[in-house]
């Protein structure tokens, strides 16, 4: 994260479930993967892209082939380009430790 990020007041610092699909203020309310700082907007934003997510993921569900090994599945391409771009923007707003795990799961390429 920059200095400016660190600095700027407009921004809160954020934590985030990703599997929950969750932005919370309080890093008690429950478990969280990262930390970020952000303001309204792209707190806004990321929820816009948990909820496109939810909603891939339920329509390939009920979209099931009955073949669960195939992954080239059209639905499965949205899928991971929206998990990516989650990932892509946690990191760009996460704190220095943040950037460096998500950096160390080697998702963003």
């Amino acid at each position: 994260m920059t200095e400016t990020q660190n600095s700027d007041p407009s921004r809160t610092t954020y934590y985030v479930a990703v599997g929950a699909g969750q932005i919370l203020e309080d890093p008690e309310a429950a478990a969280f993967e990262f930390a970020i700082r952000a303001n309204e907007d792209e707190v806004n934003q990321l929820l816009v892209l948990f909820e496109e997510l939810q909603d891939s993921d339920e329509d390939n569900a009920l979209h099931f082939s009955g073949s669960p090994t195939v992954s080239d599945d059209p639905g499965n391409e949205t899928y991971d380009a929206l998990f990516k771009d989650i990932y892509r923007m946690l990191h760009k707003l996460g704190t220095d430790e943040t950037r460096k795990h998500i950096e160390s799961m080697n998702i963003l390429h």
